[in-house]
């Protein structure tokens, strides 16, 4: 079973300039978290987008990478029966015309 997130949206201070640490920004999320499905293992997708919004509000990562990371640690705590992860953070609008993101994917 895939559960999937796309397009996660909210508002957070994440980078490393001045100007990012100062006003949260615009970041959308995507994941893809892959486990095998019983009634013992149910995820509820509700509670997986909580953590993601909780964990980087209250990091106020610097980098994308660690916030990569940071998710990826916690999912998977909290999940461990997810065989594998796919996160991609994208910010769209800091810079003026494109769109930029950073992506990992993991197996347990």
């Amino acid at each position: 079973m895939t559960i999937h997130i796309d397009a996660l949206t909210f508002n957070v201070i994440i980078g490393l300039l001045d100007f990012e640490r100062e006003k949260p920004q615009s970041v959308v999320i995507h994941v893809e978290a892959c486990y095998n499905y019983s009634a013992k293992n149910f995820i509820d997708y509700a509670d997986i987008v909580q953590l993601i919004e909780n964990e980087l509000k209250e990091k106020r990562y610097e980098l994308l990478e660690d916030a990569l990371l940071g998710l990826k640690v916690l999912i998977h705590h909290t999940y461990p029966h997810i065989e594998s992860l796919q996160i991609k953070i994208e910010k769209p609008d800091i810079l003026p015309h494109c769109i930029v993101a950073l992506s990992a994917k993991w197996t347990f």
